[in-house]
């Protein structure tokens, strides 16, 4: 058993020991919101803002796009468990900021170890073989932290299957100060009609 399993399981133990009632905490979240962020280890949906086991759902991804499989769970949200708002956040020094689509595919295309981050950018250190199946995805990076707030904001809000009547608001979390910084725009792009 690798250390890192070991640690998990035994946190794991510790918890579901004092699990309580938490066992009676309902489908659908208590506080009829969502979150869709980015998968950064230093991003903690529940002390940023502000909430308990139950309270909302919280969606993560690389960047905290607005992917297909986001806008899915946002959906699903919505339609099944009664959501009413959603909140998109992405961060400062995101690392989907530090390669392109064609530097992931290049990488890949070479090896499947991982990479190693320079001044210049992700390098590949790993030895062959890769492969080349990376062509066949949109990595969905991130050029301009704020424009890319816009943009999936904007992409909830217009997609078919949101309702105009569920607000969507855009935001960027500082991994510096711990503070979310409202999207300047972001609030008319995302308003509820």
């Amino acid at each position: 058993m690798s250390q890192i399993l070991a640690e998990v399981l035994k946190a794991n133990s510790a918890y579901s020991a004092s699990f309580g009632d938490k066992a009676k905490l309902a489908i659908p979240p208590a506080r009829r919101f969502a979150i869709l962020t980015c998968m950064d280890a230093r991003l903690d949906p529940a002390k940023f803002a502000g909430l308990a086991e139950g309270d909302a759902h919280v969606i993560r991804n690389a960047g905290g796009r607005a992917s297909d499989d986001a806008i899915r769970s946002l959906v699903i949200s919505y339609k099944l468990l009664g959501t009413r708002e959603f909140f998109v956040v992405h961060h400062t020094d995101c690392g989907m900021g530090f390669f392109t689509n064609e530097s992931i595919r290049g990488l890949l295309a070479s090896s499947l170890e991982t990479a190693e981050l320079t001044p210049q950018g992700f390098r590949d250190v790993g030895k062959g073989p890769g492969s080349r199946a990376g062509e066949f995805i949109e990595w969905l990076t991130v050029k301009d932290g704020r424009q890319a707030v816009l943009d999936d904001v904007a992409r909830i809000r217009t997609h078919p299957l949101i309702p105009k009547s569920i607000p969507v608001y855009g935001y960027i979390y500082d991994v510096r100060s711990g503070k979310l910084l409202e999207v300047e725009g972001a609030k008319a792009v995302g308003a509820a009609a």
